[in-house]
């Protein structure tokens, strides 16, 4: 079998051509982690490689995580779980779904793709996963399934830090700044704990509200770390954008033929290209862009895009 997270997995550097950095004499980099794989790829890849490792290590029986109906954690989890043999278990958020199933897998790419991959999907209610962490949640869920390793909703632990500091590579250290879509904070941790001192890691929340500062509390290993949050480009929370948003990710792969989805990487760039145009940058000032996945999104938004009758992702 191939071993999907066997060895040192790095991605391309690809410089930008684009009139507004010309413009503003900004240098733009995307490291193309959207590369590593059609499905685990980006974040996502570094997340679960140490977990799944550790998994095959403890000869656990089940892989089981949580996520929404359209999250690309849970895809990428029944995609790793098949690559090593693990049957995947996948708690997901909306116990109404469950009610119509055949239906839902014809609307809902991203749970039809667990399922093909051998996903056992679980449904429960709103208020049932809000107690997703509890003893007692997690003691029952072992009752149904045997035992099992946990990865949380997300994917964030400390081993899928350990995976997100092998983003960064030696020829990355010449860059002024770094960018990364924020969730969890695991990912924007591991490239905190990589990076070098005399760099500025920008980190570009895609969710309202300030748990994340505690969350890189907990995983951010050097207090000298230069980090922000730059938290005005999230569109309203998670999952949710406008028109706008919408236009400059078609514009972008337009520009520079890479593809951007609304949840994470889009919501970055958009606020990173909004910044430079109002000259918060420097001229010269060299900038890395980390494009963290999440493509197979892509299909489902453009779902909900077409019944509302508005523009599509391209």
């Amino acid at each position: 079998m191939n071993k999907l997270f066997s060895g040192k997995t790095s991605s391309r550097n690809q410089s930008i051509t684009h009139p507004l950095l010309q413009a503003k004499g900004i240098h733009l980099v995307i490291k193309r982690e959207d590369e590593l794989h059609p499905i685990v790829s980006g974040n996502k890849f570094r997340k679960l490689k140490y977990n799944v490792l550790e998994a095959l290590k403890q000869q656990k029986k089940v892989l089981l995580t949580f996520g929404g109906a359209y999250s690309n954690h849970i895809a990428a989890a029944a995609t790793a779980g098949k690559y090593y043999g693990i049957p995947s278990v996948g708690v997901i958020r909306g116990e109404e779904l469950a009610a119509k199933m055949p239906e839902l897998l014809q609307q809902n790419p991203t749970l039809a793709h667990a399922v093909s991959e051998g996903m056992h999907l679980k449904f429960v209610s709103r208020e049932a996963y809000r107690s997703k962490t509890t003893p007692e949640f997690l003691a029952a869920l072992e009752e149904e399934f045997g035992s099992y390793y946990l990865v949380p909703e997300g994917g964030t632990n400390t081993l899928a830090v350990k995976g997100c500091e092998e983003i960064l590579s030696e020829e990355d250290k010449k860059f002024h700044y770094i960018c990364a879509a924020v969730g969890t904070g695991g990912t924007l941790s591991g490239i905190i704990n990589a990076a070098e001192t005399t760099q500025h890691i920008l980190g570009f929340p895609a969710l309202k509200g300030d748990f994340l500062q505690a969350e890189l509390k907990q995983f951010v290993t050097d207090n000298t770390k230069q980090y922000r949050l730059i938290s005005e480009y999230h569109f309203g929370g998670y999952a949710k954008w406008n028109d706008a948003l919408i236009s400059f990710i078609n514009a972008f792969k337009l520009a520079t033929s890479i593809p951007l989805e609304p949840i994470y990487t889009g919501k970055m760039l958009f606020g990173l290209f909004d910044m430079i145009a109002k000259d918060q940058f420097k001229p010269g000032t060299r900038i890395l862009v980390v494009h963290t996945g999440g493509l197979q999104g892509i299909a489902g938004i453009n779902q909900q895009l077409k019944k509302k009758n508005k523009n599509l992702i391209v």
